[in-house]
């Protein structure tokens, strides 16, 4: 697709309503990803799941949504963006409508039915990232690395205030209401996406057939800096309040604060990075953000106080805002013929990493304290700060990052 018929369909009143409809999808794919552990109290206690079913519930989630990126990648190519989309929204509702129908199937069929909701919403995570990272610089050209950074945002803002969206609906004793309710406003979504009319993605419809960039060494240097990203995301939110708690005799309520403090820093940071790369280059932004993780992974070991502790958590959510974000838009700068796949590919990188991740703190902490496992813990931003400057240094992301920051091309 041209510039120019991008700006022209992004101008339109019925692309506007697109738009809307495209942050509304992303906004309630965070909700959607958050609703099961949201839910835990619920999960673990009137549904009667034990501990070790209730960490169980999210292996199909992170096998589905890598499943389903590899997936999505290639059939984004064949099918276009709008049905994939039209699928994560559907997936994302039957998700929802599993998880209010464990209420009916308690206690033996409910641990069943929540591992194939969680598979659902891992698979509409899995299928929408072609569709949620390829649509903003389709309707935003001459502000892609905006576009996605601020879909990213929103995201990021569903998974902040899910915990405070359900937090009433369990107070009344009446939870049920917010799946239902998150499985309505899906469906609805689905039919406005139905309904109103979304760019095509030209460039990635011809190259469904051509080569894939899996034998390029830039393309790993990416995979590389998502996982390393995602280890690091992984370890500071999987883990924060038991940190605080245990380890540092932080108030449990005071360490939960810290999680929230957590997300909304990571939201913050992507709302401000979407402003920073409209003056400074992305370049400058992918490098600093690594710095603030390390700095908070060597730092968080001489938290003493909750006024410290809580304050690391948000440097860490700072640090990891828009790190992802910004990778998912170079990466497809770098393989404008592959937008669709190579931002699935990213997505299952970064699931990769969260799977991983969460299995490997695991057997640490039976072995080492939680200080040393922070420290050793720099080691994946250190990773990430690596492949992130293989990837700056790139002549494909030179090129694209001194275009967006000149207006004229390298010579």
């Amino acid at each position: 697709m041209s510039t120019q018929s991008a700006t022209t369909t992004a101008t339109a009143p019925a692309s506007w309503l697109a738009i809307g409809a495209l942050y509304l999808s992303a906004l309630l794919q965070g909700l959607a990803m958050v609703s099961f552990p949201a839910s835990s109290a619920v999960l673990t206690g009137p549904l009667g799941l034990t501990s070790a079913q209730y960490g169980a519930i999210f292996l199909p989630q992170v096998a589905l949504a890598i499943a389903g990126s590899i997936g999505g990648g290639t059939l984004a190519q064949r099918w276009g963006l709008k049905p994939l989309l039209l699928l994560a929204l559907a997936a994302n509702a039957a998700s929802q409508l599993l998880l209010a129908g464990a209420q009916w199937t308690r206690p033996t069929g409910a641990f069943l039915v929540v591992m194939v909701g969680t598979a659902s919403m891992g698979l509409a995570f899995g299928v929408g990232g072609a569709p949620l990272n390829s649509y903003p610089p389709l309707f935003f050209p001459d502000t892609s690395d905006t576009a996605v950074v601020a879909l990213h945002s929103l995201l990021g803002a569903g998974l902040a205030i899910g915990p405070v969206l359900v937090a009433p609906f369990i107070a009344r004793e009446a939870w049920i209401g917010f799946p239902l309710l998150l499985a309505a406003l899906c469906g609805a979504a689905l039919l406005a996406v139905a309904a109103l009319p979304f760019p095509t993605d030209e460039d990635d419809a011809e190259a469904a057939d051509a080569p894939r960039p899996v034998r390029s060494g830039l393309f790993w240097a990416f995979v590389v800096a998502a996982v390393a990203y995602a280890f690091a995301e992984g370890t500071f939110s999987n883990w924060a309040v038991m940190y605080l708690h245990e380890a540092r005799d932080i108030p449990e309520a005071t360490a939960g604060l810290a999680l929230s403090v957590f997300w909304a820093a990571l939201v913050a940071g992507r709302l401000l990075t979407s402003v920073l790369v409209l003056r400074i280059s992305s370049q400058s932004v992918l490098l600093v953000l690594p710095v603030l993780m390390g700095a908070a992974f060597l730092l968080l070991p001489l938290a003493e106080g909750a006024a410290l502790g809580v304050g690391l958590f948000a440097v860490a959510g700072l640090g990891c805002s828009s790190f992802f974000p910004l990778l998912v838009t170079l990466i497809g700068n770098a393989y404008p013929e592959h937008v669709a796949w190579s931002s699935s590919m990213m997505i299952a990188a970064l699931m990769l990493g969260v799977g991983a991740g969460s299995f490997i703190f695991g057997p640490l902490r039976s072995t080492f304290p939680f200080e040393t496992i922070y420290q050793l813990s720099t080691l994946y931003p250190a990773i990430a700060l690596v492949a992130a400057v293989l990837v700056v240094r790139s002549e494909p992301c030179r090129q694209t990052l001194h275009e967006l920051w000149t207006g004229s091309r390298c010579q």
